[in-house]
């Protein structure tokens, strides 16, 4: 217990008159820190002197006196309160006009001339209801006789159920959703106005603005009980009411089903930190004209950025509870942000309070008017109050009875209780105009709704100015909607009605929608010189503006005016797309061109004999051929070839008297050869054109020029070939007949033709341009076949094929994007405008051009654009950007081709083979003298062989010319080479002997 006494003195003494330094209350891992040091105050604040350093005996002396005030004073010298704040309010706005409430009453001392208030502050987590009583619990132990907040609804019911039991005053700011019938708490002072207060001045607001359909979006539970009464009872009985659950991440979604049930008025009650995600939404979806009426449930809409919608007429409204024009509320905004360091962080950056801070600092004041009042009548007894022990105190109802009864002008207004309840409010109705938010009414209990600013809710719409409008139909400008029972101007849509809708509101005229009778926009006569079309009515006065695709020329511009264009465009032409050419089968060849392939045949004969003519010049690629293929070369039937190194030794060398055979064999044995032949130079070349390389290799450096030359030829033309052969044989490629308006004036298979009595008709019979007055004597010789009366018949008679449309590049652009079938062919002819015609004089042509101007910078007419022509969900999904990132799959159309010349290739190699085979089968019966028959059996016998050697066999024939004596004949050292492990070179002797047969010896065995 001593302990906690020096605790609870520990925590109190700072606001004795001394210089402590610091003083701290801890509340679980939670602290609240006051120093003397932490408010520096403005001069204007801190008039007085710093009070002097306190010794042993003036703290005696000053003891003495406040015991003097006590017996004098009814009221403590010290007067103990809690705040309880929840953590995500730590340091916030609330928590910190709840300290300035108290330091300025200890200040100024004009309210509570002799009590001090000390606060203690708790934090508790968000709908932690068990821990929120804990502290509530602790703060009573400390000896506090009021409580503040929390302002959570959930939390709030707890700590005043103990404040009840206990007979502790509980001020609050949280929203009270029981109505005035049900039953009240005791000891509750709510200073925030109820919610059947807030639903009352809602449906006055409704029943003024006459609005007979509203959507309600609310974002949690405690929304929908909050406007639950409206949908109940709505103002009228035929009122249609739709109510809707919006989070942040279901705005844009419940905002579009508004929007599809053309609902224009929207009641939004959403967490003050969500209004800018709502607000982007309703830019995103185009809800943010005059035509919608937004009514915010938060009192705290003056502290939003509201520029996005300033200036284009949407209806934006709210109740708020700060009176922020009196004079009282500025001066104590003023004085509170000199507060330093936190005076700025309590009010906006508007320098706007919010209205939960506004009735935190309205309850410390209730409290201190309640205080001052009890003081006047009656002494104030503090007592030692525990949650453990349900004592309550004796006094807390006396000093609620008080509070009940003050009347005061706070932050908030007039504020005035009745049974706990704030009771006479008034709020302050808002209404965004171009300027800011303006106050343009107020609302009371017992006047209602007092609007002093009525026209406001008019701005942009003045209703007593009527227009006639004439047009013509056409898609997308003006369309006649599919639902059946519409009048008026509800019977059409399109781009122009929409952008009508808005330039009417920003200038402020009503308008009435007709249709031309001869559906023309309007070109002069060339006899006559009269006017049809819309131009006529306008000229007639039958029509005050005229909208639509209608252009802005040198001959409208003479007898009407026109305002500045809101769209540019240009003449094109619209055609069918061209049919895509059949795949050939050898198109594997069509990535180059015919004369390429037949320069690279020639550059591949070019090149071949090149090689063979300089491997015939240089002495380089000569070599000798004493071993190897040389004298194996030589060889002829009769011969017996030996393996090793000596090659072929023939039968006459048996003979020791024919030495000129010998020396003539030894010449032949020694003689040189070239391995680029006629034959092998073409097979080196096409080997590596093929890139596949060959056995063959250049030695000289003139064949290694030759060689590296045509090297790069081939990397050059394999790499080229390689790189459009994908190109060639994925992409389908179209021909069309025609690609500009040149094309089209010099050819007469296609005939063409432009709108009837309309601006592209009158920019070719204009036009000063040779092509153009060629395709005008074309068009006006074929005359009345080719000019149509409309788009749709034009863009008929261009599906029916051979037929080009010269037409407006805005409605070639809408049709293009609904049909696959139909492209652009070249680009645009001249460039123009469309624009709004209006009588010569008429005052409203400078006012529709601003408000032109004004939609085009804020990007709506953009925005328009985009919907009408591209998010219409009837838009063709063309694949060429899908052609462009996937490659088709190869069919056998597109490379059929190459196996068709495998199988050529193959074919020619067999008759080839055939050939050859008969070739030497006759050549070798004419030598053998044997049956051409016989012969080419015995070939084709062992051509057919699956097993046995590899080697070809000697012939086994008899050859009376080269049967030798048997004489024996031993060649020299120098004659033959080393054998196999014979190092000094002499070979073994070899015994031929004369026999009917040759045979084979292998010398290395």
């Amino acid at each position: 217990m001593a302990a906690a006494a020096v605790r609870k003195r520990e925590k109190w003494k700072w606001l004795l008159p001394s210089t402590s330094s610091a003083q701290t209350t801890t509340s679980g891992t939670l602290k609240e820190t006051f120093r003397a040091g932490d408010i520096r105050l403005s001069p204007y604040l801190a008039s007085s002197a710093r009070p002097p350093r306190w010794n042993s005996r003036s703290f005696t002396c000053l003891l003495a006196i406040a015991f003097l005030i006590q017996c004098v004073s009814a009221l403590p010298p010290v007067i103990r309160i809690g705040g309880i704040f929840r953590e995500d309010q730590k340091d916030g706005s609330a928590e910190l006009a709840f300290k300035y409430a108290v330091y300025r009453l200890n200040r100024e001392r004009t309210i509570l001339p002799n009590t001090t208030l000390v606060y203690d502050i708790q934090y508790v987590p968000r709908d932690d209801s068990f821990r929120t009583s804990k502290k509530a619990c602790k703060q009573i132990d400390f000896g506090v006789q009021a409580i503040f907040g929390p302002s959570d609804p959930v939390l709030g019911p707890h700590v005043q159920s103990i404040c009840d039991a206990l007979d502790i005053p509980h001020l609050e700011t949280r929203l009270d959703l029981a109505s005035r019938t049900s039953a009240r708490s005791e000891l509750s002072i709510n200073l925030h106005p109820s919610q059947e207060v807030l639903n009352a001045a809602y449906k006055d607001l409704m029943r003024f603005l006459n609005w007979t359909k509203v959507a309600i979006i609310y974002e949690d539970e405690g929304g929908l009980l909050r406007l639950q009464d409206l949908v109940r009872s709505p103002p009228t009985s035929k009122m249609e009411v739709h109510i809707r659950q919006g989070t942040v991440n279901t705005y844009r979604q419940v905002l579009r089903e508004i929007k599809q049930r053309d609902i224009n008025n929207i009641i939004v009650d959403t967490r003050t930190e969500h209004v800018h995600t709502f607000f982007r939404a309703i830019l995103q979806l185009q809800m943010n004209d005059y035509q919608y009426h937004y009514l915010f449930a938060s009192p705290d809409l003056e502290t939003f950025d509201l520029e996005d919608f300033k200036y284009n007429f949407v209806n934006i409204s709210a109740f708020r509870i700060v009176d922020a024009d009196s004079n009282f509320t500025r001066n104590q905004l003023r004085d509170m942000e000199k507060f330093q360091p936190v005076g700025q962080s309590i009010l906006n950056k508007s320098n706007i309070i919010q209205a939960e801070p506004a009735l935190v600092y309205d309850s410390v004041m209730a409290l201190a008017h309640g205080l001052a009042a009890l003081d006047r009548g009656t002494a104030l007894r503090l007592a030692n109050l525990s949650c453990d022990i349900e004592q309550p105190w004796n006094d807390g109802s006396s000093l609620f009875n008080y509070i009940n009864t003050v009347e005061f002008v706070g932050l908030t207004g007039p504020v005035r209780f009745k049974e706990g309840r704030r009771s006479n409010v008034t709020l302050d109705l808002l209404k965004l105009k171009r300027e800011n938010l303006t106050k343009v009414g107020e609302w009371n209990a017992e006047m209602g709704l007092n609007i002093t600013d009525p026209v406001a809710f008019y701005e942009g719409s003045t209703p007593n100015i009527t227009l006639i409008v004439m047009t013509n139909e056409e898609m997308p400008y003006v369309m006649r909607r599919s639902e059946r029972n519409l009048t008026g101007n509800d019977r059409y849509e399109g781009f122009s009605i929409d952008l009508l809708k808005a330039i009417a509101g920003m200038v402020g005229f009503n308008y009435v929608i007709e249709m031309a009778p001869d559906k023309k926009y309007g070109a002069p006569d060339p006899e006559t010189g009269e006017w049809n079309g819309v131009v006529r009515q306008i000229l007639e006065k039958k029509a005050d503006l005229a909208v639509g695709s209608m252009t802005i020329n040198y001959a409208r511009e003479m007898v009407i005016d026109f305002t500045k264009p809101f769209m540019n465009l240009g003449i094109s032409i619209l055609f069918k797309v061209p049919t895509p050419t059949p795949t050939r089968l050898f198109s594997f060849m069509n990535p180059l061109a015919v004369e390429i392939w037949l320069f690279l045949l020639l550059a591949y004969v070019l090149v071949s004999l090149s090689m063979w003519v300089v491997a015939r010049f240089t002495p380089y690629e000569w070599h000798d051929n004493v071993n190897g293929s040389g004298l194996g070369s030589r060889c002829h039937h009769g011969h017996h070839y030996a393996s090793g190194s000596i090659g072929c030794i023939d039968q006459t060398l048996q003979q020791p008297h024919n030495t000129d055979a010998l020396f003539d064999s030894e010449h032949a044995a020694l003689a040189s050869s070239n391995d680029f032949s006629l034959a092998n130079s073409f097979w080196f070349t096409i080997g590596t054109l093929m890139q596949q390389g060959s056995d063959l290799n250049p030695k000289a450096a003139s064949t290694r020029i030759v060689g590296g030359i045509w090297w790069f030829f081939t990397l050059i033309i394999i790499s080229s070939y390689t790189a459009n052969l994908a190109a060639f044989l994925t992409v389908e490629r179209m021909i069309a007949p025609i690609d500009s308006v040149e094309d089209l004036a010099d050819q007469s298979e296609i005939s063409y033709g432009t709108l009837d009595a309309g601006s592209t008709m009158t920019f070719f019979r204009d036009s000063r341009i040779e092509t153009y007055q060629k395709m005008w004597r074309y068009m006006e010789s074929k005359k009345p076949s080719v000019f149509v009366s409309t788009y749709e018949e034009g863009t008929k008679r261009v599906m029916e094929g051979n037929f080009a449309f010269l037409m407006e590049s805005t409605t070639l652009d809408y049709v293009v994007q609904r049909n696959c079938n139909l492209t652009q062919i070249g680009g645009l002819l001249d460039s123009k405008g469309y624009g709004i015609g209006t009588p010569k004089g008429s005052p409203w042509r400078d006012r529709i051009s601003l408000a032109i101007l004004e939609l085009q910078e804020k990007g709506s007419i953009h925005l328009l654009y985009n919907k009408w022509w591209k998010d219409t969900g009837d838009v063709c999904n063309r694949d060429d950007k899908n052609k462009e990132s996937k490659a088709s799959a190869l069919g056998v159309e597109n490379i059929g081709g190459v196996f068709v010349v495998l199988l050529c290739g193959l074919a020619m190699a067999i008759v080839v083979a055939i050939l050859e085979f008969c070739w030497n089968s006759k050549r070798n019966a004419q030598q053998e003298k044997q049956s051409l028959c016989s012969e080419m059996g015995e070939e084709l016998r062992f051509a057919l062989r699956c097993q046995g050697s590899r080697q070809r066999p000697t012939l086994r024939r008899s050859c009376l010319r080269c049967t030798p004596p048997s004489h024996t004949y031993v060649p020299t050292n120098h004659d033959v080479p080393p054998l196999h492990g014979q190092e000094n070179g002499v070979m073994p002797m070899i015994e031929l002997r004369k026999a009917s047969i040759v045979h084979s010896y292998d010398l290395d065995n």
